[in-house]
């Protein structure tokens, strides 16, 4: 009789992981997340003998599955039967093409909200769509080494339904089997994000060069004149130098926004008089500190310093990137409407409605200082302006969008891009 293979530790290759044999699962459901559901449902929807699948789900239940290999396009195990030696069983699947990755990443690195949905182990909806990273009924290719010819025989069936556990606990399994690691997807995102913060920083250089002066003309003999007034205060902060790594040394990343961080309350200071973080609660300097760092949670350094902001203020990464998105949209004003439900008092508010019926919008629905419709809402801050938010349809995830408006209409056709 073989013996069942012994549970491998996960490989570091960032096209092949392998995960140990799963213990024996005690409820009924495989999976949770509506992702692994997914899966699951491609595996259900594509059988061709409910009974099979009956027997593929008991053997996975009672962990006949042993280790599971995960590489581009294919799913491998070991699965155990009847018989003494287990059959080596797969499930094949379509990798994508690179356009297919490149509107992926494009759509994922346009979106703060996608990234810390993705740092979470969580798929936007609206992400996974880009580029059908899930399968359809007939996506899934089984093959197994027993004499069954179903389709697909209880083997595979158990290997799919073991498979699903995997991608309810780490999407990025899902990632992988389409044909990119986590490593090569978060370094990419980094790159992005990275060419997009040069080229903000060659413009705004461009649009600060300081005038000069010839020195054949600064050496003619002359009278001097009257000393010149003092520079005006720079329009934005001074950027720090780049910090490298050294063994030893204080970590780079916490020496970078240490200096970024004086060097705003600095410019701040010189420009106003006042530091505009004395009256900051720890949460809203948190966010503001996360704001000021569009690059967080890109690269294993930056998303740990993103966990440790949401750590250590309980909240959650997701949390923090859509108070991140509310502060981008008006600073302090705009957290406070996506914290702070109110009652308006009579006026402005009641008169949005006919406003937004006006405009061909009636489907409007109002609680407190929110207008909602399944996929728009329209908040009324204390300040007398309208933040726009967004949501996929019925799940109540809204994420600010758009500039702030003290016409309710307005505020809409930015939200919608008019």
């Amino acid at each position: 009789m073989i013996p069942r293979s012994q549970p491998a530790r996960p490989r570091h290759d960032d096209r092949r992981r392998t995960f140990p044999a799963l213990e024996p699962l005690t409820g009924e459901e495989f999976a949770s997340s509506w992702w692994g559901n997914t899966w699951v449902e491609a595996l259900e929807d594509s059988a061709l003998d409910r009974a099979r699948l009956v027997r593929g789900r008991a053997y996975a239940g009672r962990g006949h599955v042993d280790a599971i290999t995960v590489t581009p396009g294919r799913v491998v195990a070991y699965v155990h039967g009847s018989r003494p030696r287990p059959y080596r069983t797969e499930i094949r699947l379509r990798t994508l093409s690179d356009g297919d990755w490149d509107d992926f990443l494009a759509a994922a690195a346009a979106r703060p909200d996608h990234i810390a949905a993705l740092l979470d182990k969580d798929v936007p909806h609206a992400l996974a769509t880009v580029a059908d990273l899930l399968p359809t009924p007939g996506d899934l290719i089984p093959d197994c080494s027993c004499p069954d010819d179903g389709y697909p025989c209880k083997h595979a069936a158990a290997l799919c339904y073991q498979t699903a556990r995997l991608l309810d606990e780490d999407p990025f399994v899902l990632f992988l089997m389409r044909g990119m690691g986590e490593r090569e997807i978060l370094a990419s995102l980094a790159h992005r994000n990275a060419a997009r913060s040069a080229a903000e920083r060659t413009t705004a250089a461009a649009a600060t060069a300081v005038p000069t002066v010839p020195a054949r003309e600064a050496l003619a003999p002359r009278s001097l004149p009257a000393l010149p007034p003092p520079f005006p205060a720079p329009a934005h902060p001074g950027r720090p130098p780049s910090y490298p790594h050294s063994p030893g040394a204080p970590d780079p990343l916490a020496l970078d926004l240490l200096a970024t961080e004086a060097a705003a309350r600095a410019h701040t200071l010189l420009t106003t008089g006042t530091d505009p973080t004395a009256e900051l609660t720890e949460w809203q300097d948190a966010v503001r500190l996360a704001a000021a760092h569009p690059g967080s949670g890109l690269t294993a350094s930056t998303r740990a310093l993103y966990r440790d902001l949401a750590a250590a203020t309980d909240h959650t990464p997701t949390d923090l990137a859509r108070a991140v998105a509310a502060w981008r949209q008006g600073g302090l004003e705009a957290l406070a409407v996506l914290e702070e439900p109110w009652d308006p008092p009579a006026g402005s508010f009641d008169r949005a409605r006919p406003a937004l019926i006006a405009a061909d919008f009636p489907h409007f629905r109002p609680w407190r200082n929110h207008l909602s419709t399944r996929t728009l809402q329209l908040r009324f801050g204390r300040n007398g302006l309208w933040y726009g938010y967004e949501s996929d349809a019925d799940r109540e995830d809204w994420w600010p969008r758009g500039t702030p408006d003290t016409d309710p209409v307005g505020a809409l056709a930015a939200l919608l891009g008019r």
